[in-house]
């Protein structure tokens, strides 16, 4: 067999070169404008036209409709594609717009609309050079909608060629890294930020609908809290202390229901110094939201009808396939206990209220005493669920009652003081929030805090410190209260249907490249 090129096959393409003869052109643009022909990249064409709305406006337009009505447009944009024909070129510039059209339109230039010097710079021009473009709309034979230009204009000389193929996985990571470039050439990579932004809004909108006041907490902590997490620390120069990244705003958030506003929200980022995985991002974007005289059922209720109107704002449907399986959110979710999860998805019966067979059942899985050790009967029948149960929980399921041991900011049950008022919502089987009654005893807090302690000084990394500021403002008293936190990276994954977090994370973490 031999390995001799192929004689047919296009030659490599250097990009360097490219790059090279692309900066050679700028020079020349520069050296013209030196001369008094403007300037290389100018900012004073402002378009009074997007590719989309002209699609929707005169897209339907019959040719000979379309002819007598010389309706002009004026449009700029990146350009795609290009076609030179001699003394008439098409090309096909994209702008921001989204739609059926892509935010796309095709121009045709020729030696009568715009001059034969005009042109022939045109044809120099390269794909990924941003034109500016103004003209009167037509339909070329094959119907597709067109401006005539009698006017072009270069905009922003582009030094590096668009690749020809983008796509596939050998590229996921150079998509991650150059986002600029994803967003360039792939449609769906618009569509679905243009959706997490949508979502967003709808989200904010929905709880100021709902009386709620959004505010701003601190993201730089003299304390980690609000969650059982690993923290980033950094310090702080002026104060001369060390200082730790937000691993949740919930602390101070029930200090400001303590302060008297009953009902606040907060669309923030935060930050853990966990692992990198297709559902971790060590800075992540969620809404935690609290509200006085609301207990964990009502934010049950409340969740689920935020979520709802979420995926309604973002792709305008509650019918949803992740992963090429279908999710119902127009269903009510499902409300059990973990205890009622393992013997709805296990086999597991009365053995799931035995410590002892737990245990077992646990090492058998690869979770050994050093994991089980100290564990109460609750304790390690959510881990028995995370084992084994989490992952089937593809329909919305509210999962409630978690181990105080492992909620040490929940209210304890009255009628279980071992379990909380505390909820996990599963989709898809991943955990998309989490929210409890609040616990307002100061003094159980304290305890709480100081069981944390004693567990970070026998080496869990992720227990909680006391926060001693926050007992005393509990010690002022807060109101009964629920307070829930939704992770909208995830939620975006779903609404998408994005198989990691990285699909929906404009500039995910990655490793540093030099």
């Amino acid at each position: 067999m031999s390995n001799a090129p192929d004689p047919q096959a296009a030659p490599a393409v250097d990009e360097n070169q490219l790059i090279a003869e692309r900066r050679d052109k700028l020079a020349h643009i520069r050296q013209a404008c030196a001369g008094g022909a403007g300037v290389a990249f100018p900012n004073d064409f402002k378009p009074a036209d997007r590719a989309q709305t002209l699609a929707d406006t005169f897209g339907a337009h019959s040719k000979e409709a379309l002819e007598p009505m010389n309706q002009r447009a004026s449009v700029a944009g990146r350009m795609m594609l290009k076609r030179v024909m001699g003394k008439a070129s098409f090309a096909t510039l994209q702008d921001g717009s989204l739609g059926s059209a892509g935010g796309r339109i095709q121009i045709y230039v020729n030696n009568d609309s715009v001059g034969e010097a005009l042109h022939q710079a045109f044809k120099h021009w390269d794909l990924g050079d941003i034109v500016a473009a103004e003209g009167v709309l037509f339909k070329t034979r094959t119907g597709e909608l067109t401006i005539h230009a009698d006017h072009v204009r270069l905009l922003t000389k582009s030094l590096r060629p668009l690749p020809d193929k983008f796509h596939g996985v050998a590229d996921q990571e150079i998509k991650y890294r150059q986002r600029y470039v994803d967003l360039i050439t792939d449609d769906a990579a618009r569509t679905r930020f243009a959706a997490r932004s949508k979502a967003v809004s709808g989200m904010r909108q929905f709880m100021v609908n709902h009386g709620f006041m959004e505010v701003e907490t601190p993201m730089l902590h003299p304390i980690p809290g609000g969650a059982n997490a690993k923290p980033f620390t950094t310090h702080h120069n002026a104060l001369d202390q060390e200082m730790f990244l937000r691993i949740a705003p919930e602390l101070y958030l029930k200090r400001l229901l303590v302060g008297g506003f009953e009902r606040v929200f907060e669309i923030n980022r935060s930050f853990r110094n966990e692992g990198v995985s297709v559902r971790h991002n060590p800075e992540f974007t969620m809404m935690e939201f609290y509200a006085a005289y609301w207990n964990y059922q009502d934010l049950m209720d409340f969740t689920e009808a935020l979520i709802r109107d979420a995926a309604q704002q973002a792709v305008g449907t509650l019918q949803l396939t992740y992963g090429g399986k279908d999710v119902d959110l127009s269903a009510p979710f499902a409300r059990m206990t973990i205890r009622e999860a393992i013997d709805t998805h296990t086999d597991a019966g009365a053995h799931a209220d035995d410590a002892a067979w737990l245990t077992q059942a646990l090492a058998k899985l690869g979770l050994g005493a050093d994991k089980t050790a100290g564990k109460s009967l609750a304790g390690l029948q959510v881990m028995y669920f995370e084992e084994l149960v989490e992952e089937k929980l593809w329909q919305p399921t509210f999962i409630c009652e978690h181990p105080v041991e492992i909620s040490p900011l929940a209210r304890a049950s009255d009628e279980r003081p071992d379990v909380t008022e505390r909820f996990e919502l599963y989709i898809t089987g991943r955990e998309f929030g989490n929210g409890f009654s609040e616990l307002n005893d100061a003094e159980d807090q304290a305890a709480r805090f100081h069981a944390q302690v004693a567990a970070k000084d026998s080496g869990d990394d992720e227990a909680m410190f006391f926060d001693h500021d926050f007992v005393r403002a509990l010690e002022y008293g807060m109101p009964p209260a629920g307070g829930c936190g939704v992770g909208i990276d995830r939620l975006m994954m779903l609404l998408t249907d994005s198989a990691s977090i990285r699909d929906v994370i404009l500039f995910p973490a990655l490793r540093h490249q030099g």
